[in-house]
């Protein structure tokens, strides 16, 4: 089975137990948090060798996120650390009806900030191993996002897969130009690519499927595949092959942040495992269904073992 490789920033998160207004909730769950951090355990979870590069803090929640990430089967080799940079953390709220719930962060400075080219360990990329990317990386800082192209680089050279999720934050931005430019120059180098559909209106200017795939498969990609929310997904091939895939039903969505990750878990893991790419996205709309009923981020992901009970 391939390795799999993803960089990032990973976050403690803390969830109110109680809905409503955050400035109100007193009661608060500790988690994981991170999206690239999201995929890496979802890939382990399916039995990849999921390797995780990223930079903590020597503070308490590194130590968290260090420890819970181990538990997970994650490798941690290529973790490093700052004395004098904190771990990043969020709040999130609750909410009964399905709705995005409300986030603040607290991660401007923090240690991951500080990655670098310089964290790179090349010798990751030499045989077989894929690469997973997100725009949430590239939007922490230039640094971090320098290390992601010198990744993306490095793999391509090796012979090796990138898969990239456009993932846009616009608040880390300077502007909505800049955010356009410098995730489409890492979207532009990636094989397969998994925008949103609101994303793709941002970053193509077309809100149609086929145009937002095209627009990426123009520039290099061999899949493009567009997520729709609860109508599931489209997808589009080099080979001109395209469809969409009908999404799975929820009767109660729980909460939606994560969802984006789980679905990239379905769609590269079965990419990785040589299913078709119908049932690749087939899988990924499965994953993010599973990531909206429960609380967490990476909760819903199933193990190899639960997945193979389901299918």
């Amino acid at each position: 089975m391939k390795k799999f490789v993803t960089i990032g920033e990973p976050m403690a998160m803390f969830t109110a137990d109680e809905a409503g207004d955050l400035a109100l909730a007193t009661h608060f769950t500790k988690r994981l948090a991170g999206a690239e951090l999201n995929v890496a355990i979802g890939m382990a979870r399916l039995g990849f060798h999921s390797t995780y590069i990223t930079k903590l803090g020597s503070d308490s929640f590194g130590r968290y996120i260090e420890q819970a990430v181990r538990e997970e089967g994650v490798d941690t080799s290529q973790f490093s650390y700052s004395s004098d940079r904190a771990t990043g953390f969020y709040i999130k709220s609750r909410e009964l009806h399905g709705d995005d719930p409300k986030v603040e962060y607290f991660r401007k400075n923090s240690a991951a900030s500080t990655l670098c080219v310089d964290d790179l360990n090349a010798d990751l990329f030499t045989s077989d191993t894929h690469l997973h990317l997100t725009g949430v990386a590239a939007a922490v800082s230039p640094s971090l996002r320098a290390l992601c192209h010198k990744a993306l680089d490095t793999a391509k050279a090796n012979g090796n897969s990138v898969s990239f999720d456009t993932n846009l934050r616009p608040t880390l931005w300077a502007s909505e130009a800049e955010m356009v430019e410098e995730v489409n120059a890492l979207a532009f180098k990636s094989d397969i690519v998994l925008p949103g559909i609101a994303e793709g209106k941002i970053l193509t200017g077309s809100e149609v499927p086929e145009e937002i795939a095209d627009f990426y498969l123009n520039h290099g990609a061999k899949l493009v595949v567009v997520k729709l929310g609860g109508d599931g997904a489209y997808f589009k091939l080099a080979t001109g092959e395209s469809s969409v895939v009908p999404g799975q039903k929820v009767e109660v969505v729980v909460d939606t942040v994560g969802a984006g990750d789980s679905f990239a878990v379905g769609v590269v893991s079965a990419w990785l495992e040589n299913l078709s790419v119908t049932e690749a996205v087939a899988r990924g709309n499965l994953f993010g269904a599973l990531a909206v009923q429960v609380l967490g981020d990476s909760e819903g992901l199933p193990t190899r073992a639960a997945l193979d009970a389901m299918c």
